[in-house]
């Protein structure tokens, strides 16, 4: 855990749950596994401040608790799922482009809660959508559940663990923390729910006053509603799932670039019909046949069986081994690759910042280096036909921002340097790590240049909300336009241009945030795939 870690995950938790639970959070990072006591004493917090911190953390699955053999609960921070805030826009994005307005509007309600019910996250989202739709047009419950059915299908949300039922003993005390369990044949079934209704819209505060004057006499009557089918059935994003489909994206794109559209279009339909099947940290997907593969393409693919077959073999016979070839059966079986896939994607993205930061000179010798494995100064000057003091300097610059390191060869114990074989090579997975972490440093120094842009003009941005309240509210009371005119001049055209100016610097900054972290992204799922598994 590194230093530049711990502040990006202060200022995500800073940023979207405040001070206090930053203060927890961060404090949990640092330490790593601690009791309720040890976190009240430490961090000078009310207890009550404390619990209600950890229940927001545990909700929103950035906390773990685990019942030691003594009998006490400790908690620990999960420092990788607090670093997956900065994607949420991705995920929300991505299933807005797989699955329509409510495909996002699901998995944003999911990721703003953490955990929610089937039957809250339908309504929620159906009011949420009928707020948007025309006058006289509302969202069917059935619509909205047909898409959340359609989302645990293909393992985009899934099932958070339960407590198990137990036969109560009246003697024996409950245990200071429920264990938590969950059938993996159960993660992605959806429980029966006839939801029948229509999406609701915020109604005016008249409505309001007697809906409230109703709800109370209810109360009063002691009518209360039964709960809903679903109740204890909790539901979360998987977010495992919408980073193997983050992969799968950025192989295909490789591929088109390195190849053409359509086999691009093969190894899509490989990775479509294994999405499920594989797990997101195999190094292969499951073996498919040629006759399969033909059988799945889209139907706009109108190719030859012969031609698939000549694609999949120039596939398999690519230097980067996106494809191989693992038996002859049923005309071929090919799987995709997926570590070395990853390995190239790691790779390209090393040589196109070494190219941005030192010129197209440096980065001929690093691809040199790359090819070569291991080779020595003079052997560097005569493959990349650089001059000796060019050569020499770029190596230098290169070697002191660890993009390439340096091996001593000796021929002689004594390790005299007359006697010994300076060889220069790339580590990737080194490299990536150092990359991984500036890049770490660039998103943390982002949040902070955007918090500082909107505290110096903090003034001027509540004038402006303001004048839109203002605005608005006449606008509904039908006021005449000299009125509106009147209040929109209330800001000079001096501050409308600084407005403008904020809101473009604060863009560009979200902007880069979001083209850091798919940097990030490559990095993280090729350094998970060097890792071997226990």
């Amino acid at each position: 855990m590194t230093q530049a870690e711990i502040k990006l995950c202060s200022l995500l938790l800073q940023e979207h749950f405040g001070e206090i639970v930053e203060k927890i959070g961060t404090y949990l990072i640092r330490t790593g596994t601690q009791p309720l006591r040890m976190i009240v004493n430490d961090t000078g917090l009310l207890l009550d401040q404390v619990k209600k911190a950890l229940c927001v953390l545990i909700q929103q699955n950035l906390v773990t608790y685990q019942l030691q053999k003594r009998g006490f609960v400790e908690y620990e921070a999960q420092c990788k799922r607090v670093l997956r805030i900065l994607r949420y826009p991705r995920y929300i994005y991505t299933a807005k482009t797989l699955y329509n307005d409510t495909g996002e509007l699901i998995v944003e309600e999911l990721l703003l809660n953490g955990k929610m019910t089937m039957s809250a996250v339908v309504r929620k989202v159906a009011d949420r959508l009928t707020e948007t739709m025309e006058d006289g047009k509302t969202m069917d419950y059935a619509d909205v559940s047909n898409t959340f059915v359609r989302l645990a299908d293909t393992h985009f949300v899934q099932r958070c663990p339960l407590v198990p039922e137990t036969p109560e003993t009246p003697d024996a005390p409950p245990p200071p923390a429920p264990t938590l369990v969950i059938n993996e044949k159960d993660m992605y079934v959806v429980p029966r729910l006839n939801l029948v209704g229509k999406g609701k819209r915020r109604r005016s505060c008249d409505e309001e006053e007697n809906g409230e004057h109703k709800a109370k006499k209810q109360k009063q009557d002691g009518g209360s509603s039964e709960p809903p089918p679903d109740d204890g059935i909790y539901w979360q994003v998987n977010i495992d799932r919408f980073h193997q489909h983050f992969r799968d994206q950025g192989i295909v794109s490789a591929v088109a670039n390195r190849m053409d559209q359509t086999s691009s279009e093969i190894v899509r339909t490989m990775l479509r019909m294994s999405e499920v099947t594989t797990s997101s940290s195999a190094p292969y997907t499951q073996p498919l046949s040629s006759n399969e593969i033909f059988r799945s393409l889209p139907a706009g693919y109108n190719i030859a069986k012969q031609v698939l077959d000549q694609y999949l073999t120039l596939l398999a016979d690519d230097p980067l081994e996106f494809v191989g070839k693992s038996g002859d059966s049923g005309g071929g079986m090919y799987t995709v690759n997926l570590h070395k896939a990853l390995a190239s994607l790691a790779t390209a993205t090393l040589e196109s910042i070494v190219e941005e930061r030192f010129g197209s000179r440096c980065a001929r010798i690093f691809r040199l280096l790359l090819r070569k494995k291991h080779l020595e100064q003079k052997q560097v000057e005569d493959f990349a036909m650089i001059p000796a003091k060019e050569a020499k300097d770029m190596l230098y610059k290169m070697l002191s921002e660890n993009f390439v390191s340096l091996q001593e060869i000796p021929k002689t114990p004594d390790h005299a340097p007359s006697r010994t074989f300076y060889l220069y090579t790339v580590n990737v997975p080194s490299s990536a790590r150092m990359l991984l972490h500036r890049c770490y440093k660039s998103v943390a120094n982002l949040i902070e240049r955007r918090q500082y842009e909107t505290k110096e003009n903090k003034r001027l941005l509540e004038k402006s909300q303001r004048v839109e309240a203002i605005l608005a509210s006449m606008q509904a009371t039908g006021a005449e336009d000299a009125q509106l005119q009147e209040i929109e001049e209330m800001i000079t055209a001096p501050e409308r241009q600084q407005l403008e100016n904020l809101k473009r610097n604060v863009n560009k900054i979200d902007a880069s945030e979001n083209q850091v972290d798919e940097t990030i992204f490559v990095l993280e799922s090729f350094i998970e795939s060097t890792v071997k598994k226990p």
